[in-house]
């Protein structure tokens, strides 16, 4: 039986011939088995593919069940709303934005590569809250240090650029073009892969006190070619902070949603966060499996027709809905 692979499954074998590091060769592996067609033609390339996965994986120290897994410094544990990793070149102003609007412990310098290790703060945002992950400093040759799946794992990119350094617009195309080139951003993203789409990344000018932020912001639109919306602040004035908290939890997809017990009122200090589009079944899943299978009836406040209106399973919640799940 003809094997009749996909574009897609070719690209990523591309990719796996060129990759240079283990994490991008993983990583091509990982969409290789993702986008190959599943039929008996396939099954002998298939289980070489998962045999090469499962050997890399053990190399690389990420084999489960085989002991205590190798540390990896340079991935975050994902907590909050979610995660979103910060890449700019030297002195963009990282580690300031980081330390300006979570609890992190940054080190500021007026001196490039004073960040090694990538460092995660929590972001309030109204009554949630939203990762913040510094890194290294973006060079010529990419980011320093194992980055790729810290990036892919990610559930968004922030690309910083310095808004008073005359290179800004080369900065912003740099990065655009690594992400590019490593297929951490693509046009669309298949099933079962790791990686972004454009939606997935917030471009922000720093330091728009000291410029005219308008003005440099639509000469960068020009000269970078799919240019996303670029929003200037600046962590000295405060200028706009309040509007990038907002920004980074709606481009996060994501909604809150509170429970509550018959005849009690709502939990509101600890949300459910879930993606946009989850039903009550969906939320009762996340809640715990047993919720799940024991769900007789739904009440929904927030949303539905009226307070406290019966729905179904798959009725889907709204950003703030409060829930009574019924056994």
């Amino acid at each position: 039986m003809p094997a009749n692979l996909t574009q897609q499954y070719y690209a990523a074998e591309e990719a796996y011939k060129k990759a240079s590091s283990h994490e991008d060769k993983l990583a091509a592996l990982e969409e290789m088995l993702a986008t190959i067609p599943k039929h008996k033609g396939t099954e002998k390339l298939q289980a070489e593919i998962k045999k090469r996965l499962a050997r890399m994986r053990k190399e690389g120290g990420e084999q489960k069940g085989a002991g205590s897994r190798q540390e990896d410094p340079y991935l975050i544990e994902r907590q909050g709303a979610g995660q979103v990793l910060l890449l700019g070149w030297p002195n963009a102003g990282k580690s300031a934005l980081v330390q300006s609007l979570t609890n992190a412990k940054t080190q500021v310098a007026e001196y490039p590569f004073s960040t090694p290790l990538p460092i995660p703060g929590m972001m309030p945002y109204e009554d949630v809250g939203i990762q913040l992950v510094d890194t290294p400093p973006f060079v010529p040759e990419g980011i320093v240090g194992n980055f790729s799946t810290a990036m892919r794992n990610s559930d968004m990119l922030l690309l910083l650029v310095d808004l008073a350094d005359a290179d800004c617009a080369d900065h912003l195309t740099a990065m655009l073009d690594y992400l590019k080139e490593k297929r951490i951003l693509r046009e669309e993203v298949p099933q079962g892969v790791r990686a972004h789409t454009l939606d997935k990344i917030v471009a922000v000018g720093t330091k728009a006190d000291l410029v005219d932020a308008q003005e440099i912001i639509e000469i960068i639109q020009e000269l970078v070619p799919d240019c996303p919306k670029i929003l200037p602040i600046s962590v000295q004035t405060g200028f706009n902070l309040e509007e990038f908290r907002t920004l980074v939890y709606k481009r996060l997809n994501v909604i809150r949603v509170y429970t509550k017990k018959p005849g009690k009122q709502p939990d509101r200090k600890r949300p459910f966060v879930l993606p946009v589009n989850s039903t009550v079944s969906d939320l009762a899943e996340y809640i715990h499996k047993d919720i799940a299978d024991n769900l007789k009836t739904a009440q929904v406040w927030g949303s539905s027709k009226f307070d406290g209106q019966a729905v179904n399973h798959d009725f889907i919640l709204s950003d703030q809905d409060v829930v009574q799940l019924n056994d």
